[in-house]
């Protein structure tokens, strides 16, 4: 094992004085690593890019000293100097201490210059460590004082835009040195909350914002942004309706401030993040309760070229990076899913997401995210980049380690390409799985253990428009729920998608007929775009269920659509015989606007991939914004898919989106058809 040398500078015009000092040192049992500088021009060059721990400043005739403290003062603070004369004295020494060195030595006493080195290497590294713990403390404290902090609620009231009172509750954490009266209510909120802020006032004020919390970033008086969750009510002002804008107080509960700070002895003080050793237990405890829908994967994330930038603005400064770069992450995750350092600039995420698309899409724009932020850190500018690797896993903690490893195998691979990019693990073996789910579908559609399951769509334009979204479970040999992300693989591999299709399109029409919703949204495979055979069924089929063919929507992905010329034909038959027709997972895809113009359509839904990251996403608001002209000009109306949170919802009423579906409207609840409905065959 090679032994660790101390990085040391020495300004010297001697290369035979480097050499002594290397040996005096070494022979002391001091290794060193000596680097010289001749002129004191390119000393600050050199300080940042070797972050020596001593600098050796050789008194010689022509050198003066005074400059190269001052110039250490700039840049490196913290770094000690000596001072290296050929004979010393009580004198010499104090003329080498008034000029900013610790202290002086000689090569004539080997000694002494070896005990001084020692002293002064320990000294320095005790005070970087005492910084290092004091910071810490600092950064503990801040939230602990949060936590004890009990002031009334912030209350701001908007008309037509403008604030028009602010309590002094608000004036004292937002405006202690001017009045925001009479300023545009926009102008205190950052650029990306704007547009939720938006559309939730324009809710607010039509009576359709109930209570619902939104987090919006409130500019402070400092110049720095506070995350806020921010609570709109209907008020009066002055006899005119107004928006009051509450920022609720944190009233002291005790058992939550003990909560809230246990909470904080598990997390990371620079990031907020799960400690390691508390995240891999938070994984596994996550991982053993069944997941409510949708798919798991594991990222792993690791900062790019972490060391060049740690040289560059130093090693304490450098956990600014780790703490902005957390801080973005925490930003596009959602409330369930578990997040940590998982060692160094490593973190370790579980996300629960829709579908793979959802995974992939979150992580492409973390990675875009994070190339597009600078960071600035003291006098410098930093823009990192990031590399993700990602693995699915199962709801089982039994398989957590096997996930982590094919995560970091994934994220080699990127590393390996060049980084700055996301790289997800190969797909496992199929055929042994596919064995054992073939036979449990068959089984399933000849035992009728197939259910549905319905999702409510909710109109942004009030009032209940009774439209569901039909989903699909599978009920195993012992009762349990399966969901058919873990079987539906399966069985479009073995064909079997279009006799599935065939029990919920059965299904769906019984229950049109039994419920009479104002519509059903149906999913269709490929595999029925491409049977030929299926429009005949569905004709006999809708004869004997006599459900209103008005009150179905069959759907298909934009990836079908694309892939599969015959859904035109497919669209255009439905619609003939009154039933809707709709794209879903829509806007992702290249030729998004060539699909609405060549399809005859009544819905498209917006890709929940989009609309999971909207909320502090320009360019993806643009995106669906034109979108939903588009489809507005055709007369199609829009539905934004997996709506999961309030301030997401205020962003697409603020697009002109029409509905919306997702866990923020309601969970999938389980349908019971009456006895005696006609079973799907």
């Amino acid at each position: 094992m090679t032994e660790h040398k101390v990085p040391l500078v020495v300004r010297t015009g001697s290369e035979s004085t480097v050499a002594t000092l290397t040996t005096v040192l070494e022979s002391a049992g001091v290794p060193v690593l000596c680097t010289r500088v001749a002129a004191i021009e390119t000393l600050q060059e050199v300080l940042g890019r070797i972050k020596p721990e001593l600098l050796i400043d050789c008194l010689e005739p022509h050198h003066d000293s005074a400059p190269i403290a001052t110039l250490r003062d700039q840049v490196a603070p913290w770094l000690p100097i000596l001072a290296l004369a050929e004979h010393l004295d009580e004198a010499a020494i104090a003329a080498a201490m008034r000029t900013g060195a610790r202290d002086a030595i000689s090569l004539g006493n080997p000694g002494r210059l070896a005990a001084v080195v020692r002293r002064e290497l320990r000294s320095a590294r005790l005070e970087q460590a005492l910084q290092s713990t004091v910071l810490s403390a600092h950064a503990a404290r801040d939230p602990l004082l949060a936590l004890l902090d009990r002031p009334a609620d912030a209350i701001i009231h908007v008309q037509e835009g403008i604030v028009v009172d602010a309590n002094p509750a608000w004036l004292a954490l937002f405006g202690p040195d001017h009045s925001v009266v009479g300023q545009p209510v926009m102008d205190l909120f950052d650029e990306p909350s704007r547009p939720a802020l938006k559309g939730a006032l324009s809710a607010c004020l039509q009576g359709r914002w109930s209570g619902h919390e939104l987090r919006a970033g409130a500019l402070a008086p400092t110049g720095g942004v506070v995350t806020a969750d921010i609570t709109l009510t209907l008020g009066e002002h002055d006899g005119q309706p107004c928006v009051q804008l509450i920022l609720p107080a944190q009233r002291r509960d005790e058992h939550k401030l003990l909560e809230d700070l246990e909470e904080l002895c598990h997390r990371d003080q620079s990031t907020g993040l799960l400690h390691r050793r508390d995240l891999l237990p938070a994984l596994r405890a996550r991982l053993a309760v069944a997941s409510p829908g949708g798919v798991r994967w594991l990222a792993l994330i690791k900062l790019d070229r972490f060391t060049e930038a740690e040289r560059r603005v130093g090693a304490t400064a450098s956990e600014q990076l780790l703490t902005e770069f957390a801080t973005q992450l925490r930003e596009t995750l959602h409330p369930n899913e578990v997040a940590g350092r998982f060692g160094g600039v490593r973190f370790l995420v579980l996300l629960e997401r829709g579908n793979p698309n959802d995974v992939q899409a979150w992580s492409r724009q973390l990675v875009e995210q994070c190339a597009r932020r600078a960071v600035r850190v003291g006098t410098h500018e930093v823009t990192m980049t990031c590399t993700v690797g990602l693995a699915p896993v199962a709801s089982n903690p039994d398989t957590l380690d096997a996930a982590i490893a094919a995560a970091a195998d994934a994220y080699a691979r990127g590393t390996h390409l060049g980084g700055n990019q996301t790289v997800s693990a190969g797909a496992a073996p199929i055929t042994p799985y596919d064995e054992s789910w073939v036979k449990q579908i068959k089984s399933a559609l000849l035992e009728n253990r197939f259910r549905l399951a319905t999702q409510p769509v909710a109109s942004l334009q009030g009032g209940d428009v009774n439209m569901f979204d039909v989903l699909l479970r599978m009920i195993d040999g012992r009762g349990k729920e399966v969901l058919p992300v873990e079987f539906l693989a399966a069985a479009e591999r073995n064909d079997l998608l279009k006799n599935i299709d065939r029990w919920v399109v059965g299904a769906a029409l019984s229950l049109a007929a039994q419920r009479r919703p104002g519509c059903l949204f149906v999913r269709l495979s490929a595999d029925t775009v491409r049977d030929a055979t299926f429009v005949t069924w569905l004709s006999g089929h809708l004869r004997s269920a006599r459900a209103d063919p008005r009150s179905v929507c069959f759907q298909v992905t934009e990836a079908i659509a694309v892939q599969n010329a015959q859904t035109r034909a497919l669209a255009g038959k439905l619609r003939q015989w009154g039933f809707r027709f709709a794209l879903e997972s829509f806007g992702s895809a290249a030729n998004a606007f060539t699909l609405i113009e060549s399809l005859p359509l009544d819905y498209v839904k917006i890709d929940g991939a989009l609309v999971q990251s909207l909320a502090r996403n320009q360019d993806l608001q643009h995106h669906v914004r034109t979108l939903a002209e588009e489809a507005a000009k055709r007369g199609i109306q829009t539905i934004a898919e997996r709506v999961e949170d309030a301030t997401t919802m205020a962003v697409l009423w603020q697009l002109g989106i029409e509905y919306i579906q997702g866990y923020f409207v309601n969970a999938p609840e389980e349908v019971v058809l009456q006895a005696g409905a006609s079973r799907p065959r």
